[in-house]
């Protein structure tokens, strides 16, 4: 009967192709030892290579090391390849600064995809099962959830997780393991109430059974099936919206803040979790209200501004987009300091830029062609030689409305705070004669009295 739910579900979900080649994550749980025996009773119908991986966590001292050879005996009866890793992870979650959970997991799943890429194998079959998706539901509840977290946990993923025993309960399985004669073994923590996730799984949901629906696992994950048929249609959608706002690149993920606006709101909420997705190759332990402070960031905040996501994930609010990258944005500390010759041309290496400079009379200027990479500036107003530097604390600019810092002036331009030391400040003897391509000051600008003129090109190397 198991056998056949598991086949079911494995053709429902087109999880396996024949020739496919499957890493199973083998714990020496209930779980995942039923899971590699199903899959070693389907290995020669589908042409299937199966190997198996299991991780040592160095948590429970001498059971894992019995866990460990128990799967070792098990892999050896059943002719399957297995791989076994041992790995310190309280050390790793102590020095990285994660959870014990989050820690043991990452950790997992990098073995994983490693001994996916060295075998060449194409799928990572993993042992959730019924009640492991009912307690996924629940836990997302009531940290608060959207339509996406009531999915619950996904069949297949895009990077070739898939879950074939999801539809079979958990009580099944262990009936399964005792009617085969697998002896699997119990890790005494999942019966110790210490993580929410036990917690669920030894109080709430027996109480839940007793007093209000003794069917209530099979009508939670009824539900989730129900919210993963809506949620592909609003997944869709939403793909097509997110490809059409957003800039995507290896590192990061832009967003158009005026098309993002425009959109729905079920939209929207989608459009974030794939930017984070993106960002950090899944969205664990990211929940709606990071999503919601995310919308209210783009709607309420100022150019420049930042906001942080769980698992080092950066959001920025740039002039007309918002950035999500894991990468921490500085201020440069540039510091440049060049003489411009009145005619000729200087490089800033620092920029990368080019500045080229002639003087010309003010007929020959006036017809020129307008070239907004071309400032100009009366040439007869300059005290002394011309440099060319990062801005300075004081720098001041005589404007049209009077006097202002250049720092203010920056953030009413909205220059991106870490972009602000890349503007380059062309100063005389009297002070700031231009603030890169944005103002000139009315000190220097040409007027009716103007005879000789200095055209300064502001090129990219």
């Amino acid at each position: 009967m198991i056998f056949n739910k598991f086949v079911e579900t494995i053709d429902k979900h087109n999880m396996i192709s024949d020739g496919d080649k499957i890493i199973v994550a083998l714990s020496g749980g209930p779980d995942s030892v039923c899971l590699i025996h199903l899959l070693n009773r389907l290995k020669e119908s589908r042409n299937l290579e199966i190997y198996a991986a299991h991780l040592n966590h160095q948590i429970r001292g001498i059971e894992a090391q019995m866990d460990a050879m128990y799967v070792s005996e098990l892999c050896n009866k059943l002719n399957i390849p297995v791989f076994i890793k041992s790995v310190d992870v309280p050390a790793y979650c102590e020095k990285n600064g994660l959870s014990l959970e989050e820690g043991a997991r990452k950790v997992r799943y990098e073995m994983l995809y490693e001994i996916k890429r060295r075998t060449g194998s194409n799928k990572i079959a993993v042992g959730h099962n019924m009640n492991d998706q009912a307690e996924t539901v629940i836990m997302r509840i009531m940290r608060g959830t959207g339509l996406q977290g009531l999915r619950g946990i996904e069949y297949v993923r895009e990077d070739g997780i898939i879950r074939p025993i999801l539809d079979i309960e958990r009580k099944d399985i262990e009936e399964y393991c005792t009617k085969n004669e697998l002896d699997p073994k119990i890790d005494k923590t999942n019966l110790e109430s210490i993580y929410t996730r036990n917690r669920i799984r030894l109080e709430l949901i027996p109480y839940m059974k007793e007093h209000f629906n003794g069917n209530v696992i099979e009508s939670i994950v009824r539900l989730s099936n129900s919210m993963k048929s809506d949620g592909d249609y609003i997944d869709t959608e939403s793909m097509k919206a997110y490809k059409e706002v957003c800039t995507i690149d290896e590192n990061s993920v832009e967003i158009n803040i005026d098309k993002f606006l425009e959109l729905h709101e079920a939209i929207k909420n989608r459009v974030i979790r794939f930017s984070i997705r993106d960002v950090l190759g899944d969205t664990n332990f990211v929940d709606q209200k990071h999503i919601e402070e995310v919308i209210q960031f783009i709607r309420t905040s100022k150019n420049g501004k930042v906001i942080n996501l769980p698992r080092g994930v950066f959001v920025y609010r740039k002039l007309d987009t918002i950035l999500f990258t894991m990468e921490e944005i500085k201020e440069e500390n540039l510091e440049f300091n060049y003489n411009i010759p009145k005619d000729g041309f200087i490089k800033i290496k620092e920029l990368g830029l080019l500045i080229d400079s002639s003087k010309i009379s003010i007929e020959k200027y006036r017809s020129l062609k307008k070239d907004e990479m071309v400032k100009a500036i009366d040439f007869d107003k300059i005290k002394g030689g011309i440099t060319v530097r990062n801005r300075k604390p004081g720098d001041k600019i005589k404007l049209k409305g009077g006097t202002k810092k250049i720092k203010d002036l920056f953030i009413d331009l909205k220059i991106p705070r870490e972009d602000r030391n890349r503007v380059p400040i062309l100063v005389d003897e009297d002070g700031v004669i231009l603030a890169g391509e944005y103002r000139v000051s009315e000190n220097y600008k040409i007027d009716e009295t103007t005879k000789n003129v200095l055209k300064l090109s502001i090129k990219k190397l």
